[in-house]
């Protein structure tokens, strides 16, 4: 057989040998772009608004190694001049005056990212939206592995790719977990582009909700007519972007049924494929290992991204057979008749809410977090119809027991609410109220960076602090 090769990646390693190469933010992402650069003989220069004694101290012994020049702290950017290609960071967006100054003189903006859509060989299928990007992406990634097809797995999440393209043929998969920031200013879609659903989210960065919306849309705005876009009908602001797709467009959901696409039937609790108005039943929720409804669209969205690439039998199997992704609804340990659960991806108050809909249990609820703009007034009525008790900690806490002591006084009803300042106080209330029985939910539909590096820091934290909580000891008759 002969050996592929990728002549695109070997033009593009030719052209950026000789240029002056910018990467702003010492990330996961860009880490492996500087060594990788660094061989071609590029003339590379990095950016961190972080001071030295804030970096991986290996990180700066390899930029000192190679002789690279750092510019860092929060000025670092007044030294970007001059640059042919400019690497940024998902969290360094388009619009950052200093790069747009750069662009209009001529310098190449792009992302890691964004050169693996540009440049692998491979079908990439790329997944978007506010809420189950990484229970989707993971899902997808699962059901083509299971297939047999050699995959890879990015983006957002796993690891950076951009260094495995040379390992990536025609016949592969790529999938991708793409936040906003790392699509705004895209130039490329995936060939098949999934937008799990839209609601508000990083306010606090993005300068309005429309540029938030915007920025999602494009996953698929540069597909051609082979593209394949698969949106949410359910949800207000996905239901409309079939107008301006430029591919084949499937659906999914689980308040309509579908004559074409791949529902959730609430009726049966069933998912079912959807061909010409004849409903093929695939699978049963209670076959799921995955709890909530939530999780239900999101294997429909999985489903509808795949049709065609695998075999029925074998998608139906692996989704079944699914166990969920790390601080999604994840269960840790069970103490004294209660169960506990790490939701840290709870980012947001939809995220939230999705949690405290997967429990028939009452649910003592810990969030709190991190302020990123958003309305949670939404996130009330559920808290009171399922929680039994409120723990709150962080900058949001005053915006989420003003909006359910709002709701509490419309219903007539009463709820405990408790105020930690940091998780072990968090951990230790919550063993004192919770009752047998109940389920323990950390959710804090909030973001993390108020006392956390990230979700997964927030997580691993809150599953320690519970592996360590003892079990009641009672005497033995």
């Amino acid at each position: 057989m002969d050996t592929y090769i990728n002549e695109k990646l070997q033009k593009f390693n030719t052209e950026i040998s000789k240029k002056r190469v910018a990467i702003i933010g010492l990330g996961t992402s860009n880490i492996p772009l500087i060594k990788y650069f660094h061989d071609l003989g590029s003339s590379i220069s990095v950016f961190d608004n972080r001071e030295e004694d804030k970096i991986d101290s290996d990180v700066i012994n390899e930029l000192q190694e190679y002789h690279i020049k750092a510019y860092l702290g929060k000025d670092n950017l007044k030294n970007l001049k001059g640059f042919d290609y400019i690497f940024r960071s998902p969290s360094c967006l388009p619009t950052t005056p200093e790069l747009v100054e750069e662009a209009n003189r001529g310098a190449i903006v792009t992302s890691e990212i964004e050169q693996v859509l540009k440049l692998t060989p491979s079908t990439i299928i790329g997944v978007t939206g506010s809420d189950g990007k990484t229970t989707t992406t993971t899902l997808i990634y699962t059901i083509l592995k299971a297939q047999g097809y050699t995959c890879f797995l990015g983006g957002n999440i796993g690891t950076p790719l951009f260094t495995q393209i040379k390992d990536m043929k025609p016949e592969d998969y790529v999938v991708l977990e793409l936040s906003s920031f790392q699509l705004m200013g895209m130039k490329v879609s995936p060939q098949i582009s999934v937008i799990t659903n839209i609601s508000p989210n990083h306010l606090n960065v993005h300068k309005d909700y429309q540029e938030y919306i915007d920025s999602k849309k494009e996953i698929y705005l540069h597909q051609n007519e082979k593209g394949i876009l698969v949106i949410n009908k359910d949800n207000d602001i996905t239901k409309e972007f079939y107008k301006d797709a430029p591919g084949k467009v499937r659906y999914f959901s689980h308040k309509e049924l579908l004559d074409n696409g791949v529902i959730f039937d609430e009726r049966d609790s069933t998912i079912k494929l959807c061909e010409d108005g004849v409903r093929k039943h695939l699978i049963k929720q209670k076959d799921m290992k995955l709890r909530g409804e939530h999780n239900c669209e999101n294997a429909c969205a999985a489903i509808a991204a795949t049709l065609g690439l695998v075999n029925e039998d074998k998608c139906v199997s692996t989704i079944e057979n699914f166990g969920g992704v790390e601080h999604r609804i994840e269960f840790v340990k069970e103490i004294d008749g209660v169960k506990w659960f790490n939701d840290s991806i709870g980012t947001s108050p939809t995220r939230t809410i999705a949690g405290l809909n997967s429990f028939e249990e009452k649910i003592v609820l810990i969030a709190g977090g991190y302020d990123k703009h958003l309305d949670y007034a939404p996130i009330a009525k559920p808290i009171v119809k399922n929680v039994s008790k409120l723990i709150l900690m962080g900058a949001t806490a005053d915006k989420i027991e003003k909006a359910v002591k709002d709701e509490l006084l419309k219903e007539g009803k009463t709820l405990p609410i408790y105020r930690c300042l940091n998780l072990q106080e968090v951990v230790n209330k919550a063993k004192e109220v919770a009752r047998e029985g109940e389920v323990v939910l950390f959710s804090p539909a909030s973001a993390s960076f108020d006392l956390f590096k990230n979700f997964e820091d927030r997580g691993n934290k809150f599953k320690e602090l519970v592996r360590n909580l003892k079990v009641k000891i009672t005497d033995m008759k």
